[in-house]
């Protein structure tokens, strides 16, 4: 049972990662940035599923 606890683990933390990515690669503001990544990070899964349902859309930065 225990396994499963560190497969979920290292899951939430992937889609944590990835979220983060997204956020920072986002044209959103760096206000809106600081606090998206602060969500994510005191409340990693809460976080991830807010994120995925209310976050910034597309509109990538140009590089």
């Amino acid at each position: 049972m225990s396994d499963y606890g560190g497969i979920f683990g290292l899951i939430v933390l992937a889609l944590d990662i990835w979220a983060i990515i997204n956020i920072v690669q986002s044209g959103i503001s760096t206000g809106a940035k600081v606090l998206w990544v602060l969500l994510i990070i005191i409340l990693p899964l809460v976080g991830v599923i807010i994120w995925f349902f209310a976050g910034p859309r597309g509109g990538r930065a140009a590089a």
